[in-house]
């Protein structure tokens, strides 16, 4: 009777908060009751401290610890080191090597984060979040995005702080946030350097690169946002950690909030950005 009663209270009015802590994988409903009580859990930006406090987990916004919770169990992020030759596509309609590759054994149908060009390989987030996906790939959030490439000639320090700078494109002036060499090839032929910019606009890495002299012969993307490819090998893919999603989710959220409220207008996503 007891069971029954707790599963109609849920319905009509929302479950409990360490319950559906719990349910998330945040800790056991033991220490989720903890947390609560420290004041550690923060619903829709709220500092929540009563253990009878319930929410809807279908519409509430939880974070523990100024991190953000996914409350739905049926939304899965997954990280690809996306091989060179490969389409950023789930389907490519000239018949090219595409995602499906990767994700066919998926029980989830998941699309594609932004974009690498088919020469471009390494990180790719992979989702079925449309809510996340729409505003991580939003001209106006302008994640980080951190590369290695390898170009042509000696790269000088004098040409890097010229991106640092600015550069005019035809499409605009682009400036990268940060950048270094890495190794320099004693023949003059080659230059390993890592260069980390929020632009998303079609191709911008190589672009810039061109434009300095610097055509590049391989480009590998090593991190997205809080994301960083780490181990992973090509053509490998694996689930996000806890730790990964929440710092996403955190920095997703606040973003969209941002953009709630009027201060970004951005248009349409055009992200191709290798």
């Amino acid at each position: 009777m007891t069971d029954q009663h707790d599963r109609s209270a849920d319905r009509d009015e929302g479950q409990r908060l360490q319950k559906v802590l719990a349910a998330a994988g945040v800790a056991s409903r033991r220490v989720s009751e903890q947390l609560i009580v420290e004041g550690r859990v923060e619903v829709n930006g709220r500092v929540v401290t009563e253990l009878g406090s319930r929410i809807d987990p279908t519409r509430d916004r939880v974070a523990v610890d100024g991190v953000a919770v996914q409350l739905d169990p049926a939304k899965r992020y997954y990280m690809l080191n996306k091989p060179r030759g490969v389409v950023s596509s789930m389907r490519d309609e000239q018949g090219r090597p595409d995602l499906r590759r990767f994700t066919a054994d998926l029980e989830e149908r998941v699309f594609n984060v932004g974009r690498l060009d088919a020469e471009t390989s390494g990180l790719l987030l992979l989702t079925n979040d449309g809510e996340l996906a729409h505003v991580l790939a939003h001209p106006s959030f302008g994640v980080e995005k951190t590369y290695i490439a390898k170009v042509r000639g000696r790269m000088t320090p004098q040409t890097l702080q010229r991106l640092k700078q600015g550069i005019q494109l035809d499409d605009g002036p682009i400036s990268i946030d940060r950048g270094r060499i890495l190794q320099e090839r004693g023949d003059d032929r080659h230059t390993m350097v890592e260069v980390t910019l929020h632009s998303g606009r079609n191709r911008i890495v190589r672009r810039m690169l061109d434009a300095v002299g610097h055509p590049v012969t391989d480009l590998v993307r090593r991190s997205f946002g809080p994301l960083h490819l780490g181990t992973l090998k090509s053509g490998a893919m694996r689930e996000l950690t806890k730790v990964e999603l929440g710092q996403l989710l955190t920095i997703s959220r606040a973003a969209d909030a941002e953009r709630d409220a009027g201060s970004n207008d951005g248009a349409g996503s055009n992200e191709g950005e290798s």
